[in-house]
């Protein structure tokens, strides 16, 4: 169950990244959070608790800069967090229905958390919740958690591995490690919300989108799929060209009914394993532009419907639409349906997936 030590500088790129404290968490343990910043001025800001993306710092077209991912201050409200600001989920993020799965026959039972259904593993002792220990922070910061066999019900003793690079091309890259000793199902993300005009700014419904997916994956209540493979074509989930965000969402659509707007997986088109880009999302108000890349098979875009109403870092006001999750992912509910990708993973199967959010 040994990693690969992955603490080289990309492309030969080195950067200095500092250390501070930010806070105790309810266990007791010191949480602290580690800056990288490239030479263009974008600094992400990353901390132990939840190896959880805490402030991202990027530059527009005029080199103006501004934090486009909404979260916190301090590190109390982390520790609850339900709308799971930054947070890295595992060790299955998204959604089980009934909160059961099987693996080879065996039961597994979650915890239902979310209505009858299991969200992101566990909202008390999933990854999101536990003081992440540090491998390296030599040109890249390398982040490691574990799990004992049994652990939120999921089998396997696990270890879980999250290296983030900063590079001066702009890129926030996220690679995901993870081993068990048993076959367990593994599904990581990262949960940042991004407002490309700055994380205070208000409703993200100007913002323009693309997905490169021609497929969906429809849901029921609660956010579970029905295991149908739609067509984007004709619904308020055609991204395939270029589209505001408050265009779609404003469109009399059964499947924004069932979830409060915009909270679908996306099935990545021609997907073969390796690193693409998968997704763009552009402000003109601000000039900023991402591009994700992932070599996972789909992307949950959710529009934030549900934020809540609250005062975050800099005192902003946060609310509703504010924010835009874009987490990579297998599918939801994925072990539960023999024709989406498998996420079964196990001593002859590491988990081993990239995630790079690129600004222009």
């Amino acid at each position: 169950m040994k990693m690969a030590r992955r603490d080289a500088a990309i492309e030969g790129e080195k950067m200095a990244i500092k250390k501070a404290l930010f806070g105790t968490a309810p266990s007791g343990e010191e949480v602290y959070i580690y800056s990288l910043e490239n030479k263009n001025g974008m600094r992400a800001d990353i901390m132990t608790y939840g190896a959880n993306l805490v402030n991202l710092v990027v530059p527009n077209n005029k080199g103006e800069l501004a934090d486009i991912n909404l979260g916190y201050d301090e590190l109390a409200p982390y520790t609850k967090n339900t709308d799971n600001f930054g947070a890295v989920m595992g060790p299955n993020c998204n959604r089980i229905g009934n909160a059961v799965f099987y693996i080879d026959g065996q039961k597994i039972e979650l915890p239902k958390n979310d209505g009858e259904n299991n969200l992101h593993s566990d909202a008390y002792l999933g990854a999101s919740k536990k003081v992440w220990k540090v491998i390296s922070c030599d040109a890249m910061l390398v982040m490691e958690t574990s799990f004992d066999d049994g652990d939120i019900s999921f089998p396997g003793n696990r270890i879980i591995r999250v290296t983030y690079t900063l590079t001066d091309a702009n890129e926030l890259k996220l690679h995901y490690e993870a081993t068990s000793d048993k076959k367990t199902l593994f599904n990581l993300t990262n949960h940042a919300y991004f407002n490309l005009d700055g994380h205070g700014s208000g409703l993200i419904h100007d913002h323009e989108l693309v997905v490169k997916a021609s497929h969906f994956t429809p849901v029921v209540k609660g956010g579970i799929p029905t295991g149908e493979i739609a067509p984007v074509s004709g619904t308020a989930f055609d991204f395939t060209t270029k589209r505001k965000l408050g265009e779609a969402l404003s469109m009399d659509d059964d499947q924004l009914k069932v979830s409060g707007g915009i909270d679908h997986n996306f099935v990545i088109d021609d997907y073969d394993g390796s690193l693409k880009c998968v997704a763009e999302l552009s402000s003109e108000a601000s000039g900023r532009k991402m591009k994700v890349y992932t070599n996972l098979p789909g992307i949950q875009i959710y529009a934030g419907n549900f934020i809540g109403d609250q005062i975050a870092k800099d005192g902003a006001h946060y609310n509703k639409r504010m924010g835009i999750a874009m987490e990579t992912q297998f599918f939801p509910d994925t072990p539960n349906h023999d024709n989406f990708p498998t996420a079964f993973f196990g001593p002859d199967r590491v988990y081993d997936y990239t995630t790079v959010y690129a600004f222009e």
